[in-house]
Formats: structure tokens, sequence, C-alpha cells
């Protein structure tokens, strides 16, 4: 994947890394000269596959498993990748999921749970974990992949997904004031309807159509043009861009 930033010399985690969304932002930053953990829970096969693409292009990556909604398993996922590949400069929280569409009287406290924690928990904990290094050393970026589902509310049945990715946008604000003193830079991006394995899981056939006639460049995005706009958040390029929400969705959605 050929990029034009330069993150040569520094040091990339990417949460959720091992398809879709995360794995073109994890080698798009490789391609940009970032060394870059790929974290993944239960897909090893597609990390591992994402590890030799970035190796086979002359770069270096390292796949970890963690739980990214739990904090032991994140203070072992950024200890690796200091001892492995050096202190993290860019931190993307691309983990998350629907995990199944479920109506408000559907929908039980347990699931609840367990979406706000992988969608939005799990961004609170890794920014926790690297944020004092990054402080310390008065640099570094994270970006966190929200959702035009945090914008519009998402289709029926997504509210604790949409819930969770609207909460990210606020706390991505939140985070940027209280970072940006010590040079760190944390935004996010908001992807419309890319075509990733979540569709495949959760939009039918005939979903995609619909929404893809409700965009104006008239197509579902791809990872790789997400990837592509992480990277930019992640360079000096975007030096004095703080705590803004970058919407990638065609035309969809206008602020």
């Amino acid at each position: 994947m050929e990029t034009s930033f330069d993150l040569n010399g520094r040091v990339a985690l990417v949460t959720g890394a091992s398809s879709g969304i995360g794995r073109a932002t994890a080698e798009a930053l490789a391609a940009s000269g970032a060394r870059v953990a790929i974290n993944f829970h239960r897909n090893r096969a597609g990390a591992e596959a994402a590890r030799a693409e970035i190796v086979g292009r002359g770069g270096t990556a390292i796949a970890v498993q963690a739980d990214v909604t739990r904090a032991g398993e994140v203070q072992s996922l950024v200890e690796q990748t200091n001892a492995e590949l050096g202190p993290v400069d860019i931190l993307v929280n691309n983990a998350g999921s629907l995990v199944e569409r479920l109506r408000i009287l559907e929908l039980t406290e347990e699931r609840w749970d367990e979406v706000i924690d992988l969608n939005l928990k799990s961004a609170f904990l890794c920014c926790k974990a690297v944020a004092g290094s990054m402080m310390e050393r008065r640099a570094g970026a994270i970006i966190n992949v929200s959702s035009i589902a945090g914008r519009n509310g998402g289709a029926l049945g997504s509210i604790h997904y949409s819930a969770a990715k609207g909460g990210l946008i606020t706390f991505t604000k939140g985070l940027s004031k209280e970072l940006a003193p010590f040079g760190v830079r944390v935004n996010a991006v908001s992807p419309g309807v890319i075509d990733t394995p979540y569709h495949e899981q959760f939009s039918s056939p005939e979903m995609m159509k619909t929404y893809a006639g409700m965009i104006p460049l008239g197509r579902v995005g791809t990872p790789a043009e997400v990837g592509q706009v992480i990277c930019f958040l992640a360079s000096d390029a975007a030096g004095y861009l703080v705590g803004e929400t970058i919407e990638i969705n065609g035309g969809m959605l206008m602020d």
C-alpha cells in the first residue's frame, strides 16, 4: 500500500487489527515507515497474515493477543510492544463490534455492557496504558475509530453500538484537552459504510444496496481509504489537529 506520510522511527499499536479497517491501518502505517504491533483477540490467523504481509514488504510488525476490555491484558500488550518494538508513539483504538443487532426490548444488560466495554472502555484502557509515556516524552498521537452510527444513531438494532461510538467521540474531545499541553494529539475518525467483515456479518446485501444509494459518491468505502486518513492523523502533517473527528463516509453525512 503506497502512502505519502513519513512515520519512520515511530512505533504504532493498532487494536483489533486482524481484519477490516484495523488491518488496513496497520499495513498503511507500516508502509509509512512505522514499526507496528498488530493486536488481536481471537483471529490469530488474520493477525499473522497481516504481520506476514508487512514483513514481506520489508516492514517490521508483531502480532500480539490481548482482550483489550481487560486492564491487565492491555498492560501486557503495551509492555510486549515496548519490549519488542519500543515505546508506543501512535495508538489506534480500532477494536470494536456491534456483536448482534438487538432492539431495546431484546437488549440485555449483559449485552449492553459487553458492547460498551468493547467499543468504549477498551479505548479508555489503552489510552491510559500509553498516555504516561507519551506525556513524559511530550510526543504522541492517538486516533480513535468511531462510526457514523455515533453521529446518527445507526441502523435499527444498534443503539448499544451507536451509544458507545458516540461516547468515543466525546471521549476524544475530553482526552485531547488533557493531553494536548503535553504535546500528545488525540483525534478520531468516523467511518461511514465501509466494505469490511462487519457488514458481511451485520448488513444484508439489500441493506448494503440501500446504503450505497444514500451515498453521494455512489459506493461504499474501503478499509484502505480509512487507513490513509488515520496515517494522516498520526503524521506531522496533522500537527495542529486536536480533538477532531474526521468523517469518512463519501458524503453520506455532512457536518
